[in-house]
């Protein structure tokens, strides 16, 4: 497994990492055996960033992840989330410092190694927005406090929202890491792309925050499960994925997977999924990258992408004439 620094953190990151969300919910609703193998396996093949949320299954991933690293006493690096709703809005400091000490609590510890916001940030929307405003006079504040109380070491953001209020959080170097939207759907995090890009444009949110000195975590990466090609989903996991700056639906994201099959075919990837993930760790403005899984087989495959190293230079040209493709 290769290792990268987690920006000016300093800490070291496993280039893969293991995300215990709900969309391939094994952390959320697989069974406790199941589990503990995944985690143990992960452990054996050198991961060592978790990730997890007090929102992944209304805090069922936070107790599931404290009870498997209870049983194994890993040395990781734990990292969970936050989100700020309009009732809390009257005292930011107060609702960041509750969750996360409920967190702790379904966690079984004293601290987390990363905190981040899980909130969009936008200045409008659905889904719980946040000003970049707020982000920085309310939200950072609060989490500098629980940094100087010793209950975490460092604080992030999910970037999602308006891109330009991204790099305004960005650029103003006040936060660690960022999790960012990067996949071969939308890459407009670290390259640029055609005119008319079916995607949300991040206009090079990655490496802005690489050069602000900020960890960046790749989220996403096989575009909820869509870059493997199939509609077909594990019962585990959520069945119904809406798309994350991507295309409108799921069935439009494996329906634009599939313009990547020349990359396969050519045979630069034994299939859709490992060259989606190959992709990813050929960024040099990336940290880690999160994969979910279902199922213990889907983590095996992960790993082994991840062991094979970036895709060759030949697979990488092939992408600009395919992403023209998709733009139309």
């Amino acid at each position: 497994m290769q290792y990268r620094t987690l920006g000016r953190t300093g800490a070291r990151l496993s280039l893969l990492g293991f995300g215990c969300g709900a969309v391939g919910g094994l952390m959320v609703r697989g069974a406790p055996a199941d589990q503990e193998r995944a985690v143990a396996r992960a452990l054996d093949a050198g991961i060592n960033y978790f990730d997890t949320a007090a929102a992944y299954g209304n805090g069922a991933s936070e107790t599931n992840v404290g009870r498997v690293l209870k049983a194994l006493k890993p040395e990781i690096f734990l990292s969970t989330k936050f989100t700020i709703r309009p009732e809390d809005r009257g005292d930011i400091a107060g609702a960041v410092e509750r969750s996360l000490e409920a967190s702790l609590k379904r966690l079984g510890r004293d601290g987390v190694d990363l905190l981040q916001l899980h909130n969009r940030i936008a200045s409008g929307g659905d889904d719980r927005p946040l000003e970049a405003a707020v982000v920085l006079g309310e939200v950072v504040p609060a989490l500098e406090r629980l940094r100087q109380q010793g209950k975490i070491r460092f604080f992030g953001i999910t970037a999602l929202g308006d891109a330009p209020a991204l790099h305004k959080v960005v650029e103003s170097r006040a936060v660690d890491t960022a999790q960012i939207v990067y996949n071969l759907l939308n890459p407009s995090a670290a390259a640029a792309m055609p005119p008319k890009f079916p995607a949300q444009d991040f206009a090079g949110l990655m490496r802005r925050a690489h050069a602000a000195g900020m960890g960046t975590i790749a989220i996403r990466a096989l575009a909820g499960g869509a870059l493997s090609g199939s509609e077909t989903r594990d019962p585990i996991g959520i069945a119904n994925v809406a798309p994350i700056a991507s295309g409108p639906d799921y069935r439009s994201d494996v329906g634009r997977a599939h313009a990547f099959d020349p990359v396969v075919k050519a045979g630069h990837a034994a299939s859709l999924a490992e060259a989606a993930l190959r992709f990813i760790i050929g960024c040099d403005a990336l940290t880690t990258m999160l994969i979910g899984t279902s199922t213990l087989e889907q983590l095996e495959a992960a790993t082994s992408a991840v062991e094979k190293g970036p895709l060759p230079p030949a697979a990488l040209e092939m992408l600009p004439a395919i992403w023209r493709g998709v733009a139309g």
